[in-house]
């Protein structure tokens, strides 16, 4: 049991090693920040595909906008206009306003008339910016900040100059930002008061509570988490909310109740003014990105604490950096089993692009539900775990197709190389091929007289000659379908069935058929040989051809530094036997002997005659002995063939 565990563990060493060293790889790159920008592409697409909301309508922005600075032919707004804009707004009872316009030093005239306005209005909140994270310190309102009326509208931006998160409390003394405080105001008129969470002390209002902003959560990494930030939960792209211009407003052209018990911001939307800002919808456009005015950031806040707290709407937030981190590791495992079970590239594409699918689908619905998983990480994990099994993959048949040729060269046919390939999972084991019994048939060859042939021919001719005869030979074993098993001096030893094991009598009598039809094309490629030789008085010789079916055993003989492959078995002896056997027998330019279980599956295609019942070399029983019939051929060979030396 445990040889099989290790035996198992072996076999899948690929996986042990390939995962760890891509999830590794991945989560070093993603350490370092190299995969933020590209984690904020898929953020900031997730939010642009999410579907459309409704807009908030606890909310009204009353903007700036270009019509309103052509009609008012100034800016900042004097203190009279924005004092009688006020007064309007007031009228309408709203819960709370909000004044997104700096006003650190007065603007006449009407600046009395605004301070008083200022005294006037509890609701009111006004802002300055506290220059928290990269920003340039503003002054609130004076008056405002006596009374305690003051907000922040400080904003944060990430790297690529888009704003995905913003703050809620700033500097030591924890001011509230803009939206917080006008939601606040709504939320107190409902008798829903701001607590701390009493698990982790974060900012809560009824059951929903706000995590604060962490140096690492989602993508970003070593972020700045200075000052109390949240991630924003955007409503939707510029203009999702209700708004109303400046002149609308100063010229009653609004309904009368438009504004009673909601939020009312006051803010520049003109683009002239420039407080503006790229937004994760700001991809929508090539030429021109989206931009979203600071007032609607500021009302999404609003909106985002809100309908958290009133409508159960989720806020976004990421896993700790653990479970991230198995995310990853699990994308790895599955990109290395799907290469590693698949093999097959168009099986490992296909596998992957449906996983990379299922991928970014599962994490667009949890983004649905509220949660930022890794996206890009994992994708990569699973491309990089696939590419590098891939590549093992590769480099372990690159090493078995090295072993299988090592062991049989060139002599085996394409063919037979493929079904070898095809089946080398089931063939080789540790780089050998294990040794099997199954049914072959074997065929020995041999010249006749060769020893008088060597001692009468030169070496540099005798090679040669002895080397075309070969090549011949060789060639027509394998195209008959068998493979060259050894060459013993002029001896070539063949076999038709492995070894790749047949499974039925059919495929047992073809090898037999074509062992025997190989020999006949011995014959008559020797016959056409012995023509060329004898023209170029060189030797002739015949041949000696003896073939046997039965049991042999197959696998690799040898060491490290050579490797064979064999056949061995009663099977081989009995082939060679029969080469041999009765040297006088059978005069010709080829001599073909055959064992009973060969005769029994040729017997109706080759012609044919039975030699003799006996007990050949080395065996104790007795062997039927048939010879296959050459009328065709030439039938001897001069006894004085030409003999170069």
């Amino acid at each position: 049991m445990p040889k099989m565990i290790f035996k198992r563990i072996w076999e899948w060493r690929g996986i042990w090693t390939t995962v760890p060293t891509a999830a590794g790889l991945v989560i070093l790159l993603r350490l370092s920040g190299a995969l933020q920008p590209y984690e904020w592409m898929a953020f900031d697409q997730l939010m642009r595909s999410r579907p459309s909301e409704a807009a908030d309508p606890r909310i009204v922005i009353v903007g700036v906008n270009e019509d309103d600075l052509r009609k008012t032919r100034r800016w900042p707004l004097d203190d009279a206009t924005l004092a009688r804009l006020i007064q309007r707004i007031k009228q309408q009872q709203p819960v709370a306003i909000g004044l997104d316009l700096y006003r650190d030093f007065p603007v006449e005239p009407g600046h009395s008339e605004l301070v008083n306005l200022f005294k006037t209005t509890p609701n009111l909140i006004g802002i300055e910016n506290r220059g928290g994270i990269k920003n340039v310190p503003v002054a609130p309102p004076p008056v405002l900040k006596q009374l305690n009326q003051v907000a922040s509208n400080d904003v944060v931006q990430d790297g690529d100059g888009k704003v995905r998160r913003v703050i809620l409390f700033i500097g030591e003394d924890a001011q509230e930002t803009l939206g917080l405080r006008l939601a606040r105001l709504y939320l107190e008129k409902q008798n829903i008061l701001a607590e701390a969470d009493p698990a982790t002390d974060y900012l809560k209002f009824k059951q929903a509570v706000f995590p604060k902003f962490q140096a690492n959560d989602g993508a970003y990494i070593k972020a700045d988490d200075g000052e109390y930030q949240i991630l924003l939960n955007y409503r939707g792209p510029a203009n999702s909310f209700q708004t109303v211009s400046l002149m609308e407003v100063l010229n009653g052209n609004i309904p009368a109740n438009l504004m009673r018990d909601r939020i009312v911001l006051i803010g520049p939307t003109a683009t002239s003014i420039k407080d503006f800002f790229y937004t994760p919808y700001s991809g929508n456009s090539i030429t021109t990105p989206e931009t979203m005015a600071g007032v609607e950031i500021q009302a999404n806040l609003a909106s985002q604490i809100l309908s958290s707290t009133l409508d159960g709407r989720t806020g976004i937030q990421g896993w700790q950096d653990w479970q991230e981190m198995v995310w990853i590791i699990a994308w790895a495992t599955v990109g290395t089993i799907l290469a590693w079970s698949a093999r097959a590239p168009r099986w490992a594409i296909g596998g992957i692009l449906l996983l990379a699918s299922s991928l970014v689908a599962a994490s667009y619905l949890a983004f649905l539900a509220g949660w930022w998983i890794p996206i890009v990480p994992a994708v990569l994990a699973l491309l990089t775990s696939t590419g590098l099994i891939t590549s093992y993959i590769a480099y372990l048949e690159h090493a078995e197709r090295q072993t299988i040729m090592n062991i049989f060269g060139r002599h085996v046919s394409p063919k037979i190389a493929e079904a070898i390939w095809r089946d080398r999972d089931q063939l080789l084991q540790q780089g050998r091929l294990t040794g099997r019994r199954m049914t072959a048939t074997v065929l020995f060859s041999d010249i006749k007289d060769f020893t008088t042939v060597s001692e009468r021919t030169s070496p540099e001719v005798l090679m040669s000659w002895l080397n075309e005869y070969m090549e011949a030979m060789t060639q027509a074993v394998l195209e008959n379908g068998g493979i060259v098993d050894k060459f013993i001096g002029d001896c070539i030893m063949a076999v038709f069935g492995v070894p790749i094991p047949r499974t039925s009598e059919a495929e047992i009598a073809q090898d037999a058929v074509q062992a025997v039809g190989c020999a006949v094309e011995m014959a008559h490629i020797l016959n056409a040989l012995n023509q060329k030789w004898e023209s170029q008085g060189r030797p002739t010789v015949s041949m000696r051809v003896g073939i046997a079916t039965g049991l042999v055993v197959t696998g690799s003989l040898g060491g490290e530094q050579r490797l064979d492959y064999t056949t061995i078995g009663d099977s081989v002896n009995i082939a060679s036997r029969l080469e041999s056997f009765d040297k006088t027998l059978g005069l010709g330019i080829c001599r073909i002997l055959i064992n009973e279980n060969t005769y029994n599956y040729v017997q109706n295609r080759f012609p044919h005659q039975f030699i003799a019942n006996v007990q050949l070399k080395g065996r104790s029983e007795t062997t039927k002995i048939y010879q296959i019939l050459l009328e065709s051929l030439k039938t001897d060979v001069p006894e004085d063939s030409h003999i170069l030396g």
